[in-house]
């Protein structure tokens, strides 16, 4: 008999596009989620440890919030931003309340691609500049701008860029400033985007003192900083925005993903000093679609009645002191980074397979285990870590446990 995957495998391979891809070998098929755990059709259960690529941070069906969603569709589902709805507006004004320093004016849209191309094109339209830099571990979206400031090559489908762009090296140095100032002293520069921790790069996380002194260099030279928060926003390293760690205003931020909770919404945040003059029809179908906005201001209210920042902070100092403790243990293990609940886990090459293969391998048996994690890294060897926020200690101790026996195990079995 055909199993439901096998059947939508089938499916997949005859009307996808190649480009969409899957993770595992085996991939089980999810039909349903609740709190931190998705099911397969078979009622299989799996500790939801990637929640979407940090979508999902207040957790699956979340009654309090899903119920805000249903409620908005009995009433009206959409109508564009050319119209007056309440959840919009009064979305943006609980934002301005989170959004550091003067960016308190937005644009509405539906997904994190949508809310880089705005931010790039207001960097420019601003500036009358058509230059961009970006970080080559950076990943900014799929669609053709936000690829261009794209510096992984596996997420660049296409290479003829649409603007002049210029890559330097990644958050892990700070020499790499060197290199950002030679290009602003040229004055060509319309802005630097950067994510505060590269996700998909492998969980970068900068060292103290880069963003202030990109902040200080982008204002110097006349250029816009774009913070890319869309993985890193709404709490996940433990407060509203990544860059609050850093003590620094952007002149963008751009947020999507955990922000809805699984409903589509993106937005770009920019100060009344960039949004003056930018005043041609910029209307978007679904941006500000009401049952989005409705699910955010349950979100950001759900946030901050249970304390997600307090919560990601204080579960993911724990986490990564215990997967830091594996470290000595498991010579597999190169490094653990990470702030917040958004951790990697980058893994050493064996004798016998490459780092990127052996991380194929964690991810399958932790997945037969009862447990899906992801994967990041440009060479895709760092296991990467980024549950819900509502996660349970008794859970992430369950991950812990779980994930060092199947290390152990591959280190038997390489021996």
């Amino acid at each position: 008999m055909t199993s439901e995957a096998d059947r939508l495998l089938r499916l997949k391979k005859q009307y996808l596009i190649p480009s969409v891809y899957h993770f595992y070998q085996n991939p089980p098929a999810l039909v349903r989620g609740a709190d931190c755990y998705v099911y397969d059709d078979q009622d299989r259960e799996y500790l939801d440890c990637f929640s979407g690529v940090t979508v999902m941070s207040a957790g699956h069906s979340n009654p309090e919030i899903t119920s805000a969603a249903i409620a908005q569709i009995k009433q009206l589902q959409n109508t564009t931003t050319i119209y007056l709805t309440a959840p919009m507006l009064e979305l943006a004004e609980q934002l301005a309340a989170i959004t550091p320093g003067d960016l308190n004016k937005f644009f509405f849209c539906a997904s994190g691609s949508e809310a880089n191309e705005a931010a790039l094109l207001m960097a420019t339209s601003f500036t009358q500049k058509n230059e961009i830099i970006y970080l080559k571990e950076g990943l900014h979206g799929r669609t053709k701008w936000a690829m261009s400031v794209t510096g992984i090559d596996m997420w660049r489908t296409d290479d003829n860029l649409v603007v002049t762009t210029h890559a330097i090296p990644g958050t892990q140095s700070l020499d790499s400033l060197e290199i950002l100032e030679k290009k602003l002293r040229e004055g060509k520069i319309a802005a630097v985007i950067a994510e505060p921790i590269q996700g998909n790069g492998g969980i970068i996380v900068p060292p103290i003192g880069y963003w202030q002194n990109m902040r200080e260099l982008c204002t110097r030279y006349g250029a816009l900083l774009i913070a890319d928060e869309i993985q890193t926003g709404m709490n996940r390293t433990g407060t509203w925005f990544a860059t609050d760690h850093e003590k620094i205003i952007p002149d963008i931020i751009t947020m999507a993903k955990a922000l809805g909770n699984g409903f589509p919404i993106a937005v770009c945040a920019v100060s009344e000093r960039i949004a003056k003059d930018y005043r041609k029809p910029a209307g978007c179908t679904f941006g500000g679609n009401p049952i989005a906005c409705r699910t955010a201001l349950a979100v950001l209210k759900y946030h901050r009645e249970h304390q997600l920042g307090d919560r990601s902070w204080q579960s993911g100092q724990w986490l990564i002191n215990e997967l830091r403790g594996l470290k000595d243990e498991v010579p597999l293990i190169k490094e653990v980074r990470g702030r917040g609940l958004m951790i990697g886990v980058e893994l050493n090459d064996s004798k016998e397979n490459s780092a990127a293969q052996l991380t194929d391998q964690i991810l399958e048996e932790m997945k037969d285990r009862g447990f899906l994690i992801g994967k990041s890294g440009i060479q895709r060897n760092v296991i990467t870590l980024m549950p819900p926020l509502i996660i349970q200690d008794y859970q992430l101790q369950s991950l812990v446990s779980t994930l060092k026996t199947v290390l152990q195990l591959k280190m038997q079995n390489l021996h």
